[in-house]
């Protein structure tokens, strides 16, 4: 008579463990067990906390009449008054629609010029020629701002380079800077000549990221180059397109306020003063803290608004989202 044994070496076991109660305990093991790497991360803390959240307590002065000589908590309560002066304020709706424009100017021709870039190199065989290309492109990143918008200037002078192509072609030579209606058109198209290439970066390299095996499952059954970039190439960095959507909808009223303030000029603020422009100089040169301190509050809190809804979006129509 002989006896099975009740377990073989292919049986299963499965064995419970009693999850944390307190979530807490789990990242101090989680510290203990690796120090190095969250000591690697205490500076980018001590950045964000000192730049970032610390600074953060004096936006309260947007609720008050500040004042440098009583200081933040001597100064008196205003409530929301500074609000109700940008609101029912004459330039209140000449920087929003001046904002919203240039920003939808910018996410409209800006956003998919990467990836259309991106697109284009992937289908490019020779290497040599794919890694110049890529090279002269993402150069103009590095070019410091000041530089740009002053080589934007001498460009779009009426002596300039721009200028001579108009008068070949018969036109009439301006001073483009001076002329309201193309200010948006000269800040949104050399924004995308310098940051086009630095995007493209991040897509071929989600674009290496997709397996070939697709691809070569595709010419067996047939599709063509148009029909595996709509159907395996697109849907394969569709995860990182959203994420930098998300994050440059949480910018959309950012516009840039550097290159704003370095290119444009009185006769132009009908189409290029924008919000932060409008808070650099109630700011900094008239020296009202607590107005610009208000439309800058305002304006953080659009951002806000438009990243949590982007987030909440992208999450109900294709599970991707930031968290």
């Amino acid at each position: 008579m002989s006896t099975k044994p009740l377990l073989d070496s292919r049986t299963a076991i499965t064995v419970k463990t009693k999850t944390n109660v307190f979530p807490g305990f789990g990242i101090l093991k989680d510290i203990q067990k690796n120090k190095l790497l969250y000591v690697m991360l205490l500076p980018i803390f001590l950045f964000f906390g000192v730049f970032h959240y610390i600074p953060m307590y004096g936006a309260i002065i947007a609720f008050k009449d500040f004042s440098p000589r009583l200081g933040i908590l001597g100064s008196p309560w205003a409530g929301l008054e500074h609000f109700r002066t940008f609101f029912e304020g004459i330039y209140f709706w000449r920087t929003l629609k001046n904002t919203i424009l240039i920003s939808l100017y910018d996410l409209i021709f800006g956003f998919p010029a990467p990836i259309i870039l991106a697109l284009l190199l992937n289908e490019i065989k020779k290497t040599f020629f794919k890694r110049s290309i890529q090279t002269i492109t993402y150069m103009p990143h590095f070019v410091s701002l000041v530089v740009v918008c002053g080589m934007i200037k001498e460009f779009t002078a009426s002596s300039g380079l721009v200028n001579d192509v108009i008068a070949f072609l018969g036109g009439e030579r301006l001073s483009l800077l001076l002329e309201a209606q193309f200010f948006r058109t000269i800040y949104v198209s050399s924004g995308v000549w310098q940051h086009i290439g630095w995007g493209t970066i991040i897509y071929l390299a989600a674009l290496a990221g997709i397996d070939t095996e697709q691809y070569e499952a595709a010419k067996i059954d047939g599709a063509g180059r148009w029909k595996q970039m709509f159907h395996i190439t697109l849907p394969g960095i569709m995860p990182t397109i959203v994420i930098l959507l998300i994050l440059e909808m949480g910018r959309m009223m950012n516009v840039g306020t550097e290159k704003i303030i370095l290119l444009y000029n009185p006769t132009v603020y009908d189409t290029a003063d924008v919000i932060s422009s409008y808070v650099y100089r109630m700011g900094l040169q008239e020296f009202n803290y607590s107005f610009s301190s208000a439309v800058g509050l305002f304006n953080s809190a659009i951002n806000f608004t438009l990243v949590i809804g982007s987030n909440w979006l992208s999450r109900k129509l294709n599970n991707t989202s930031l968290w």
